[in-house]
């Protein structure tokens, strides 16, 4: 699990088909190395991955056909660009971001951007499977940043946020072009009210007869 916050930028390159090794790439290097293990999680660009090897600037990873057929790792390993890196959420540690599981629901698309005196807005257009959790002010990971939902549309399955400049610094968010993926995560919380709540009125509708209104003092 992870909050959003992104500890540093690092750079991806394939090993073989099912490994890769990320660099890391700024000064803020150590955030991600300091006390690294085998089997740690670190949220490459959102996604959740294992560390199978300790390099002296990085890491190497294990990738599934599914990790890179749903997000743009695959793409990030051929261009070069920066990933967003964030270790695990520690027992005790301030979550600063929301909930972010690592676990990336789908991509979208920068649609828009433009600065502000007090921020970068960006919009972004995705799926409709995406789209159905974002609501007025709820949360949203882009490629693992956490970030609030400003505005949205359901129809269109776009939406934006406002980046303040420190988050915009410290991301590859400074980096993208319009038209290109990003990978996104919807709140967790959202998921699992979809699930729970149709199941309660199921049982709520099964539960309100004529005999249960009766007995309760209703008819």
């Amino acid at each position: 699990m992870f909050t959003g916050l992104v500890q540093a930028l690092g750079k991806v390159r394939a090993l073989g088909s099912d490994r890769l090794s990320v660099s890391c790439q700024d000064d803020n290097a150590n955030l991600i190395l300091t006390d690294l293990a085998l089997g740690d999680s670190v949220a490459v660009d959102g996604i959740c991955l294992t560390v199978m090897e300790v390099l002296p600037q990085g890491f190497v990873a294990a990738v599934s056909p599914e990790t890179l057929g749903r997000t743009t790792l695959a793409q990030r390993q051929q261009d070069d660009n920066f990933v967003n890196l964030e270790t695990s959420l520690r027992v005790g540690s301030k979550l600063g971001g929301h909930f972010v599981m690592g676990h990336i629901d789908g991509v979208g698309y920068l649609d828009s951007i433009e600065q502000t005196a007090t921020s970068w807005e960006m919009s972004f257009t995705t799926t409709g499977a995406i789209a159905r959790y974002i609501v007025s002010k709820g949360s949203v990971a882009i490629n693992g940043i956490s970030l609030t939902i400003a505005d949205y549309d359901d129809a269109r399955y776009w939406f934006k946020v406002a980046v303040i400049p420190l988050t915009y610094a410290q991301t590859n968010l400074r980096y993208l072009h319009l038209g290109e993926a990003v990978n996104l995560e919807a709140d967790i919380l959202g998921k699992y009210m979809e699930k729970l709540i149709p199941s309660s009125r199921q049982n709520l509708d099964n539960d309100l007869t004529p005999a249960f209104l009766a007995e309760n003092g209703y008819l």
